[in-house]
């Protein structure tokens, strides 16, 4: 709990065997979560059970997706607070913290992995993938600098924490299934006019596996075009209601 807030934690898994324990065994130990969920979604290996074993609460989501995961274990969440983290024990969970504090001030808090002094070494933040996320990270505050005046510096940095008021307030505006819904859910909380504050976190070395959406050239491409495709739809076509959802393929 975090000044009477209850906490959730949610870590979408695909086949994440070979760190999940890890992961939910580490994030146990911040004293401000009250529950860890994580979701399995598809998994063929022994995901959900290690899960199970190491104390989190496994949902399951058969509709395939980063974004797909992530709406089922909000939705499943019991907190007053939400918190998004990835599988592969990239992030810290001493930083849970620091997104906490700044719910006081704003709707949703990402965090950013392209502060230099806070990428650790063997991190999957090379010279391209980090200005890539820097530069589409600026397209996005100069499409929203009026009214909101946003300040971003990564679009793709999965670890972020939200109130269930903005989740709600935004849920109707998320559409996409896999790596473009982290902007897009960057886009819907300015479009409902959310507070979104962003501070530097820890960004280490995967604890295993590789990433799904980044470790080629032609994948960071691929996502690079989605999200660049979101931005622009959701600043420039959706005035009003949210279009209707649409395959990512």
């Amino acid at each position: 709990m975090f000044r009477d807030r209850t906490v959730s934690l949610v870590i979408p898994a695909y086949n994440e065997e070979e760190t999940i324990r890890q992961v939910v065994e580490e994030f146990r130990t911040e004293p401000h979560l009250d529950e860890i969920i994580v979701v399995d979604n598809n998994c063929k290996d022994r995901t959900a059970e290690l899960a199970a074993a190491a104390g989190a609460r496994v949902v399951q989501e058969s509709k395939p997706g980063y974004g797909a995961a992530l709406m089922a274990g909000m939705s499943a969440a019991k907190g007053d607070i939400l918190v998004l983290v990835e599988a592969d024990g990239s992030f810290r969970a001493r930083d849970v913290v620091k997104l906490l504090v700044y719910l006081d001030d704003a709707g949703m808090v990402m965090g950013t992995r392209t502060t230099k002094q806070m990428v650790e070494q063997g991190a999957n933040m090379r010279f391209m993938l980090r200005w890539g996320n820097v530069f589409m990270a600026k397209f996005l505050q100069l499409c929203w600098m009026r009214p909101s005046e946003p300040r971003f510096t990564d679009v793709g940095c999965t670890f972020r924490a939200l109130s269930t008021t903005t989740f709600e307030k935004i849920r109707h505006r998320l559409r996409m299934t896999g790596p473009a819904f982290s902007p897009e859910m960057m886009c819907a909380a300015l479009q409902e006019r959310c507070r979104i504050i962003e501070v530097p976190v820890t960004y280490s070395q995967r604890m295993g596996g590789e990433s799904k959406h980044s470790d080629t050239f032609a994948r960071q491409a691929k996502t690079a075009w989605k999200m660049f495709r979101t931005i622009c739809r959701k600043r420039f076509l959706e005035r009003g209601a949210p279009m209707p959802a649409r395959s990512e393929g």
